[in-house]
């Protein structure tokens, strides 16, 4: 019985992590401003907090100049905001850490990823944590089931 609770406790973790699909009322500047240079990292990913501090310092953006005139700036942050991870799913907000909140320091991230190698991590199809479509070959579509997972090597990813 108390597997089946454990198991039944971590249903919606395991949902929430498969499908993070492209969300409807995205504006047309998620895709084409934060998926220039990246994945438009799902919006579920990060707390609220997290995703504010981003968008006011995107002037600084990991390294890069990201700035957006006002008008596009807001328009994503209110989309960010409203669609952020719940602490329960994506962990504390990161905020007070100082820097940047980084999607790989959240704890969901974390845990998820815990079993990836650092062969694996630094592996030149890879490059940095950030690079969700190196392994996850559906990423852009918003799934992230790991029988989709393809290592850098070629090698499927065992569940």
């Amino acid at each position: 019985m108390k597997k089946l609770l454990l198991f039944l406790a971590c249903l919606p973790l395991g949902a929430f992590a498969d499908d993070l699909r492209p969300l409807r009322d995205a504006p047309p500047a998620f895709q084409a401003e934060c998926g220039s240079c990246h994945i438009a990292f799902p919006p579920q990913l990060l707390a609220a907090d997290d995703w504010r501090q981003v968008m006011r310092t995107l002037d600084k953006h990991y390294g890069d100049n990201a700035g957006l005139d006002e008008k596009t700036r807001q328009a994503l942050e209110d989309f960010l905001v409203r669609h952020a991870g719940k602490a329960a799913k994506v962990g504390a907000s990161l905020t007070n850490m100082g820097t940047a909140p980084r999607l790989t320091q959240t704890a969901w991230f974390q845990r998820k990823h815990r079993e990836v190698s650092s062969a694996d991590w630094r592996h030149a199809k890879v490059k940095t944590p950030a690079n969700c479509a190196a392994c996850h070959t559906k990423a852009a579509e918003g799934s992230y089931r790991e029988r989709e997972i393809v290592m850098p090597d070629g090698r499927r990813w065992e569940d």
